[in-house]
């Protein structure tokens, strides 16, 4: 597997594991209050790694735009993810992860670039990985 890809396996699909997260994780806000993470910790897995989701309403603005932030998120996400994956892999736990923006939207910023996000999503990876 490549060491700065975003597998398949390494993201949340199914209706269930969103479910889980929502239900039974914890959320945090970078310090910007711009971007939104919500996690779940199992402690006892099948499979021991990270999974990820990249979740904008539609609310946030129009498809064009909640799909530019997806990929801002997933790039962000993808070029920071070692250091919390390795974590996970020595601790033996599995990570469930949603990001998705908190006052990120169309109407307060048109134009939106890597440099704008990269920052919040490495704060909240910090975070976590405190947690963990």
């Amino acid at each position: 597997m490549k060491q700065f890809g975003l597998s398949a396996f390494e993201r949340i699909k199914n209706k269930k594991e969103f479910e889980l997260v929502y239900s039974r994780g914890e959320v945090l806000f970078s310090s910007s209050n711009r971007l939104k993470a919500v996690f779940f910790i199992d402690r006892n897995p099948d499979t021991i790694g990270i999974k990820t989701a990249f979740a904008v309403s539609k609310k946030s603005g129009n498809a064009v735009w909640r799909n530019r932030i997806k990929r801002l998120f997933r790039e962000s996400y993808r070029l920071n993810k070692n250091e919390i994956k390795s974590d996970c892999e020595n601790k033996k736990i599995k990570l469930f992860l949603v990001f998705s923006p908190n006052t990120i939207n169309r109407t307060n910023s048109k134009k939106i670039y890597l440099k704008d996000v990269v920052d919040d999503v490495v704060e909240l990876l910090i975070k976590i990985r405190s947690i963990l």
